[in-house]
């Protein structure tokens, strides 16, 4: 089915059923498994992902590190209370960020926000949309001292949806990041690759199975609601993305032997589909991609998608149901909310095979 139309996408997701934590033990959450031949749907749990992968298969994750990119802070002379969300970092001599504030209309340019008895002062010098803003740190210190000063301030960026249910805690800066964080970037978490111990990697790697990393720094647009119709018009925001030589080697071994590639997040779809030759095989890169996968979708190098349960009319869930067909996951999506299976950033996961 053509599925380009954003009312196809909807469907009744019980706010219960999203999860607030994720799961005590990161490879016992649940993983339904739908294979796109038979139609069948498996129940199981993260761990036994094990058993779907063999010797010469390689396994895609993202290596991106959550920063903590929520802050909080006073405006000067009224010391009204504001938020400033570090989208990213323009440059990195001048201290320049793209940031959203909250309250926006209260935010000019030429104001000055102070963050609790730091040293950190920031100053608004652009506006860029109604709720983003261009900010200027006036620091004199290394640039290993802001980011000292920044992320000792920072909160970790847990979805709205989630905050709206319950506070972030302390232990949200460990649960809110992948054992394979790596390179800092990201306001989001790969959210698939959560469930993922170092023990299981050990056993996919003792079974022959390769896991390389790609880096795609996930930002804001990933959570953007759709607000058109007809989803040909929806545009996505560019995220910055690098593939190495050696992980480029590692897939396109696999490919040529014919073995499972396994795309872990929808982030890494994205990327794998976003650096294609025309042979079908990727390439190593550093780039930027606003790449924005639906149905219809021919994808040329993942065979094999991990993925989270994801909110109706998101671009994540629109993703998903480009690779496994609309049809089934839609009936798959069904299921899961009558096995009551938990959704969102900490919620359970699917293997489609």
């Amino acid at each position: 089915m053509n599925s380009m139309k954003l009312s196809e996408y909807k469907f009744d997701l019980p706010s219960n059923l999203i999860a607030l934590y994720p799961n005590e033990n990161r490879d016992e959450a649940r993983l339904m498994v739908v294979h796109r031949d038979t139609k069948k749907i498996e129940h199981k749990l993260f761990k036994d992902v094990l058993g779907y992968f063999n010797d010469g298969d390689s396994m895609v994750v993202n290596d991106t590190k959550v920063f903590p990119a929520r802050l909080y802070g006073n405006k000067e002379k009224t010391g009204a209370d504001i938020e400033v969300f570090l989208l990213r970092e323009l440059n990195p001599v001048n201290h320049l960020w793209d940031v959203l504030v909250d309250p926006a209309r209260k935010i000019r340019v030429g104001n000055k926000l102070y963050f609790g008895d730091s040293d950190l002062v920031a100053e608004v010098i652009d506006n860029t949309t109604n709720r983003g803003r261009t900010i200027r740190f006036l620091w004199d210190g290394s640039p290993e001292d802001f980011y000292k000063a920044a992320y000792a301030l920072g909160e970790t960026p847990l979805p709205k949806v989630i905050n709206k249910r319950r506070k972030t805690e302390p232990e949200d800066a460990e649960r809110f990041q992948s054992i394979f964080a790596k390179n800092i970037g990201a306001v989001a978490a790969p959210a698939a690759c959560l469930h993922f111990t170092k023990q299981l990697v050990k056993r996919l790697e003792i079974k022959g199975v390769t896991v390389c990393p790609i880096t795609l720094h996930i930002g804001l647009g990933t959570f953007r609601s759709v607000d058109v119709e007809d989803l040909t018009k929806h545009k996505t925001d560019s995220e910055n993305y690098d593939i190495t030589e050696k992980t480029a080697e590692i897939i396109n071994k696999s490919l040529d032997n014919h073995k499972r590639v396994c795309a872990v997040g929808s982030g890494t779809l994205r990327v794998l589909e976003s650096s294609v030759t025309a042979k079908n095989r990727i390439k190593a890169a550093s780039a930027w991609t606003d790449r924005f996968i639906f149905a219809p979708y021919e994808f040329r190098v993942p065979n094999t998608l991990i993925t989270n349960f994801h909110l109706p009319e998101s671009t994540l869930f629109m993703s998903a149901c480009a690779f496994g067909g609309y049809d089934l996951i839609m009936t798959a999506y069904q299921e899961a909310i009558k096995e009551e299976y938990n959704f969102f950033a900490y919620g359970d996961a699917m293997l489609i095979l």
